[in-house]
């Protein structure tokens, strides 16, 4: 059986949701603000699964916990600007909100395992 790993399905929901941000980013307005706030969106939402990466291959239990912190600081960040974008463009909530709740599981997962680390 060819089973894919946990880890492998975190990479991949952190890919699929780095799509979802492009995909809502193409749909804004391409005014002053909204190129703004989507450039920090872009940023902050791919440096997640990029940092995610990085940590399944960290040299070090500490390098792996120093990027889970990461992780969890541009999930924050990206959750701050879907945020923003929704004050802004209030029409694209039925897009926006979804990827605010999905942010919110990232925040809430690796400050999880964050408290792994405390608890052993």
């Amino acid at each position: 059986m060819n089973s894919i790993s946990l880890r492998d399905q975190l990479e991949n929901r952190l890919l699929e949701y780095s799509k979802n941000i492009h995909d809502l980013v193409k749909k804004l307005p391409r005014d002053k603000i909204n190129l703004e706030y989507s450039d920090q969106l872009n940023r902050s939402s791919c440096s997640i699964g990029a940092n995610y990466i990085e940590a399944n291959e960290a040299e070090s239990r500490k390098d792996f916990f120093h990027r889970i912190k990461i992780c969890r600081k541009e999930s924050k960040e990206s959750r701050y600007w879907l945020n923003i974008i929704l004050y802004a463009n209030s029409g694209l909530r039925n897009e926006i909100q979804p990827l605010i709740l999905e942010s919110t599981e990232y925040v809430k997962l690796f400050s999880a395992t964050l408290r792994s680390q405390i608890s052993k």
